[in-house]
C-alpha cells in the first residue's frame, strides 16, 4: 500500500565540551523570537547597568583556555548572548575588534546606579579586571553552554541567585545601526558540534498568516521550480557536490527570501531519494551532506541537514527539529516515552514567521511489502500548516509545534494518523475523533466530510494476535458498507470476528483515473461480534448512489442512502432512477445462493428520457446487491460505469421459480426512448409490468403517422414447454400440436391514430408482449418495447379470431370478441368496417349483415355443424368478397 515517507532520525556525530559552571548558577537560552538585527533587553530597576568597552583584546588559544579556568570561580555570573541570528555574523570597518558588554550588579543599599546611553562611559583596561574572560572567551563559553543546552537531558533552569547577575556580550554594530542588514551567510557549525539553537518561537499562533496568504498556490514557484531542478541535474552532471555551491546556484534566480526557500526545498526532493537500504541495515549509512549529495540518497538527518546547511549559506535562519514520527514502524498506541525520537525536520524564518516543512517526506513515498522508495512529489510539506503538521510530526520540544495550545505527547498518540492526502482532497473526520475506535453491538461507523465530489474506498486487515502486524489478506468486503455523496462518506463495519483490525482509507477526485490514495488509518477493537445474515460481497466498494452519478447522467434515486431496500412478500421490489439525459442501463444482481443465470431472468428495465427503473425478483431470504451500471444512450460505444450498488432485504417468503420474468425479455421494457423516437405516445401502461386479474387487458397508444405499422409477439417461456411436449410424447412419438397458438391470444385494432393491442392469455403466468414497429418502405419490423403481463386468473383464456390482411386501420369487432365458437348455436355478429358495400358471414347458410345507422355492421349466423366461419367484406359490388377474419366452431367444454 502506498505510504507517506516516515524514516528514524540518525543524528551526526555532534560532541559537545562539558560545561564548567557552578551548580548554582545553572546556564539557559533566552527564549527570545527573532526581530530583524536588533537585541532587547529587559530592564530592571533593582540592578546597575554599566558599559565597559575592550578595544584590541585577543588572546591566544592556549591563553584563553587557561585564563577561562583561572577565572571561572571569580566569575560569580552567567553569559548570555542573544539566540537573535543576525545575518551580519561579524563586525565590520572600525569596529571590527570592538565589542560592547553591559554588567548588571545588584542594588546596593536600595540605591541604584547606571551609566546610561550618552554619558560619558568610563574606559576600562582588560587588566583591570580581574577574574573577567575575554570577549573570544565569552562566545566560547556560550557555546558551549548552547551544546550543552542542546542534550534533552541535561535542560536547565536559571537559578534566582544566578538571575541576579549576568552579562550579555553584544555587538556595537547592532546596537548603533537599526537599519536592515543585506542577507549574508549565517555561520555554519563546525564538523562534530552540534549547531546553536535558534530562539524559540512564541506559543502563540494567533497572529499566524496562513500558507495560502503566504503564496496563492504553489503555481507561482513554477520559475523557481524548474531552474533548481534543471540546475541541479547540470551540477550533478559536472561532479559539483558541496551544499554551498549548489544552494547559490539553485538560488540565483530567486527574488526573495520565500523562493529562495522554495528552491532549496525542491531541489531537495528531486535530488535526493530516502536510503531505505540504510535505513534497513543492508548498506552503510551515509553521514555527510557531501555523501548524500553524490549518493543522491540519505535518511531524515540528511534531508534536514543540507537543508539547514543551505538556508544558512544563503541567508536563511533554519533550524533542525526532532521528534516523533507517524512513519515507517510507528505503531498505533505505542506511547513516545517509551521509545527515542526518529525523525528529524527543518523549521524557517521566513516572511516574519516560523514556518514547517520536510523535505524527506516530500521526496516520496515508502512501500515497505514491497522494501521500495517510490518518488513522488508531495506540495503538502512545504510550510505546512502547523495544526495539520502536528498529526504526524511531533517535536521534541514542544515550542516547535507552534500551536497557539500545543499538544501533549498522550493527545498526539491518540490522534488519528491522516497522510498528505487527507488534506489536500479537503477532508474532515467526523466520527472518531480518536485512533481506535470499539464496536458497539458488533459495529463501528466512521464517517468523513469532503469539499468536492470523491471516490472513496476502504481495507480492513485482522491483526496478528501474537506480533500485532496485520494480515497480508483483506477481510471480506461484505463486513462493511461505504455510502459515498458528493458530501463525504459513511462506513458500517461489521466485523466477522472479535479481534483487533486495521482500518486504512483511501480516496481520489471523483472521475479520475489515478490510482486511490491513502489518505486515514483508524484501528478498530472488536470484542463481539453481532449474528446476522451473511452480506453479498461488493467489488465496488461502496453502497447506494454513487459520488460520481450525477457526472453520469443520474441526478437521484429512490433508495435512500446505504440503508437496505426491504422487499416485502412476493419478493419483487422496483428501484427508480431520474436522470438529467438519456442513458442506457444494465443491472448484476447476486445473492450467496443464486445463481448468476437465474438471476438475469430476476431483472425487468425500462429506460424512459428522463428515469430508469429496475424490477427485481428475490428468490431467497437474505441480502442481495444490485449494481447499476450506465452509459450514455446516444453513445453506443461508451463503457458502462457504474452508477450505485444497492443492497436488498428480503424478510418473508420470496418469489416463486414460477414467477420468473420471460427469458427472451429485452432490455426496453414498458414506454421508454425507442417508442418516443418511433412516434408511439399515451401509452394506457406507462410501466413495464401489466397485471390481468381476469386474464384480459387493452393496451393503447397513439401513432404519430398513421403508416406506422406495429405488429405484436405473445410468449411464454410454459408455451415453449407445451410446444415441445405437444410434438413428441414421452415413448418419442408424434402427437398433434397445441389447437391454439399464442398469437391467437392477441388482437390489434387500428384506428386513425389509436392502436389497440388486445391480450387474452390462455392460462395464469407470466408473459412477454413484445411490440415491433415499421414505417414503410421499411421491410423489417424493429422493436419497440416488451411487456411483463402477469395474469392469475385460473379460467382458460379464449383466443381471438384468426386475423387476414384484409382487416385493417379502422376495423373493429365488437362482437363476438371470442374467435371461438359452440356448435349448433346461434351467433351474433356486430363489426364496424370503413369503406365495405357488403359484409357477411359464410356460414353452411350465409348470413348477410346490415348496416346500422351506427355505421356498423350487424346480423346473426348459425353455427351447425360447421367447423369454421368466415366473416367476408366487399368495397364493391363487383368486388370478390375478402376474408376479414375466421372463427373456430369446436365444443371447448369436451376438450380435454
Amino acid at each position: 500500500m502506498m505510504t507517506d515517507v516516515m524514516v528514524r532520525k540518525l543524528s551526526f556525530p555532534f560532541t559537545c565540551p562539558p560545561c564548567h559552571t557552578q551548580p548554582d548558577h545553572q546556564p539557559t537560552t533566552e527564549q527570545q523570537c527573532h526581530q530583524g538585527n536588533q537585541v532587547q533587553e529587559p530592564e530592571d530597576p533593582n540592578h546597575e547597568s554599566l558599559e565597559l568597552e575592550y578595544k584590541g583584546t585577543k588572546s591566544p588559544p592556549k591563553d584563553r583556555e587557561s585564563q577561562a579556568h583561572k577565572t571561572q570561580p571569580e566569575l560569580q555570573s552567567t553569559v548570555e548572548v542573544s539566540a537573535n541570528r543576525s545575518p551580519d555574523p561579524e563586525p565590520t570597518g572600525e569596529n571590527e575588534s570592538t565589542i560592547t558588554a553591559c554588567m548588571t550588579t545588584e542594588k546596593e543599599g536600595g540605591n541604584a546606579r547606571s551609566v546610561k546611553r550618552g554619558q560619558a562611559k568610563p574606559h576600562v583596561s582588560l587588566s583591570a579586571l580581574e577574574g573577567v574572560s575575554s570577549h573570544k572567551t565569552v562566545f566560547e563559553k556560550w557555546a558551549s553552554l548552547q551544546c550543552d543546552e542542546q542534550r534533552p537531558s541535561t535542560k536547565r533552569q536559571l537559578s534566582a541567585e544566578s538571575a541576579a547577575k549576568c552579562v550579555s556580550v553584544r555587538k556595537r554594530s547592532t546596537v548603533k545601526s537599526g537599519k536592515e542588514e543585506p542577507a549574508k551567510a549565517l555561520p555554519h557549525s563546525a564538523p562534530g558540534t552540534r549547531p546553536r539553537k535558534a530562539c524559540l518561537p512564541a506559543s502563540s499562533s494567533s497572529q499566524r498568516k496562513p500558507r495560502r496568504q503566504l503564496f496563492s498556490s504553489t503555481a507561482v514557484f513554477h520559475r523557481v521550480d524548474t531552474h533548481a531542478i534543471n540546475t541541479g541535474r547540470e551540477l550533478k552532471g559536472q561532479g559539483v557536490f558541496s551544499a554551498q555551491s549548489i544552494a547559490h546556484a539553485i538560488t540565483q534566480t530567486a527574488r526573495n527570501e520565500l523562493e529562495k526557500l522554495r528552491a532549496i526545498w525542491v531541489w531537495l526532493c528531486h535530488s535526493i531519494e530516502y536510503d531505505l537500504e540504510g535505513y534497513l541495515g543492508v548498506s552503510p549509512k551515509l553521514c555527510t551532506p557531501d555523501e548524500v549529495i553524490k549518493e543522491g540518497r540519505g535518511l531524515c538527518s540528511g534531508f534536514s541537514s543540507i537543508c539547514l546547511e543551505m538556508c544558512r549559506e544563503v541567508g536563511i535562519q533554519c533550524e533542525e527539529v526532532s521528534g516523533y514520527s507517524k512513519g515507517i514502524g510507528h505503531r498505533p498506541g505505542c506511547r513516545l516515552a517509551e521509545k527515542p525520537s526518529d525523525h528529524m525536520w527543518n523549521a524557517v524564518w521566513v516572511r516574519g514567521q516560523w514556518g514547517l516543512l520536510d523535505a524527506c517526506w516530500g521526496a516520496g513515498t515508502v512501500d515497505m511489502e514491497t522494501k521500495s522508495f517510490i518518488k513522488r512529489f508531495d506540495e503538502f510539506y512545504f510550510l505546512t500548516e502547523p495544526a495539520e503538521f502536528i498529526n504526524s510530526h511531533f517535536p521534541d520540544d514542544q515550542h516547535w509545534q507552534l500551536l497557539e495550545t500545543p499538544l501533549s505527547p498522550e493527545q498526539f498518540e491518540l490522534r488519528p494518523l491522516k497522510t498528505s492526502a487527507f488534506y489536500t482532497l479537503g477532508l474532515t473526520l467526523l466520527q472518531p475523533t480518536l485512533y481506535k475506535i470499539t464496536t458497539d453491538d458488533g459495529e463501528a461507523t466512521v464517517s468523513m466530510s469532503s469539499s468536492r465530489a470523491l471516490t472513496f474506498a476502504y481495507e480492513l486487515r485482522q491483526r496478528d494476535i501474537q506480533t500485532g502486524a496485520p494480515g497480508q489478506r483483506e477481510v471480506d468486503s461484505s463486513c462493511g458498507r461505504l455510502s459515498v455523496t458528493p458530501q463525504g462518506m459513511t462506513l458500517l463495519l461489521l466485523p466477522p470476528e472479535a479481534a483487533s483490525y486495521q482500518l486504512k482509507l483511501f480516496a481520489r477526485p471523483e472521475g479520475d483515473t489515478e490510482a486511490l490514495r491513502w489518505v486515514c488509518s483508524l484501528e478498530v477493537e472488536c470484542p463481539t461480534v453481532r449474528q446476522s445474515q451473511p452480506m453479498p460481497a461488493n467489488p465496488y466498494v461502496s453502497w447506494g448512489l454513487g459520488g460520481g452519478a450525477g457526472a453520469l447522467g443520474v441526478k437521484g434515486c429512490s433508495v435512500p442512502g446505504e440503508e437496505a431496500l426491504e422487499v416485502g412478500d412476493g419478493g419483487e421490489a422496483e428501484v427508480v432512477f431520474h436522470t438529467s439525459r438519456p442513458l442506457m442501463m444494465v443491472c448484476e444482481l447476486t445473492h450467496p445462493g443464486l445463481d448468476p443465470v437465474l438471476a438475469k431472468r430476476c431483472q425487468a428495465l425500462q429506460i424512459a428520457e428522463e428515469r430508469l427503473v429496475c424490477h427485481v425478483l428475490c428468490l431467497y431470504k437474505g441480502f442481495y446487491r444490485l449494481s447499476v451500471f450506465v452509459r450514455d444512450y446516444h453513445d453506443a460505444s461508451g463503457p458502462f460505469q457504474n452508477a450505485g450498488n444497492f443492497l436488498l432485504h428480503c424478510r418473508g417468503q420470496g418469489a416463486n421459480l414460477n414467477s420468473l420474468y420471460p427469458p427472451d425479455l429485452g432490455p426496453w421494457c414498458g414506454p421508454g426512448i425507442r417508442t418516443q423516437a418511433a412516434g408511439l405516445s399515451h401509452f394506457s401502461h406507462t410501466g413495464a409490468l401489466v397485471n390481468t386479474p381476469q386474464g384480459c387487458c387493452n393496451i393503447t397508444f397513439h401513432r404519430a403517422s398513421p403508416e406506422m405499422q406495429i405488429h405484436a409477439v405473445l410468449s411464454t417461456e410454459q408455451a415453449q414447454k407445451d410446444e415441445v411436449n405437444s410434438k413428441q410424447g414421452p415413448n418419442g412419438e408424434l402427437l398433434e400440436k397445441t389447437p391454439f397458438p399464442l398469437s391467437r391470444h392477441l388482437l390489434l385494432t387500428y384506428l386513425d391514430v389509436k392502436v389497440t393491442v388486445s391480450v387474452c392469455v390462455p392460462r395464469p403466468g407470466l408473459y412477454r408482449l413484445g411490440l415491433y414497429g415499421r414505417q414503410p418502405p421499411q421491410q423489417d419490423y424493429a422493436p419497440l418495447c416488451d411487456y411483463v403481463v402477469r395474469s392469475t386468473c385460473e379460467r382458460h383464456g379464449v383466443p381471438f379470431p384468426q386475423v387476414y390482411a384484409a382487416w385493417g386501420r379502422g376495423c373493429v369487432l365488437l362482437e363476438p370478441r371470442g374467435g371461438v365458437l359452440a356448435p349448433q348455436s346461434c351467433a351474433r355478429f356486430r363489426v364496424r368496417v370503413p369503406g365495405a358495400r357488403r359484409v357477411s358471414v359464410l356460414a353452411p347458410e350465409r348470413a348477410e349483415l346490415t348496416m346500422n345507422k351506427s355505421r356498423v355492421w350487424e346480423g346473426e349466423a348459425f353455427t351447425g355443424d360447421a367447423t369454421q366461419l368466415k366473416l367476408t367484406a366487399a368495397t364493391s359490388e363487383a368486388c370478390d368478397m375478402a376474408v376479414l377474419m375466421t372463427f373456430d366452431v369446436l365444443d371447448l367444454e369436451r376438450e380435454p
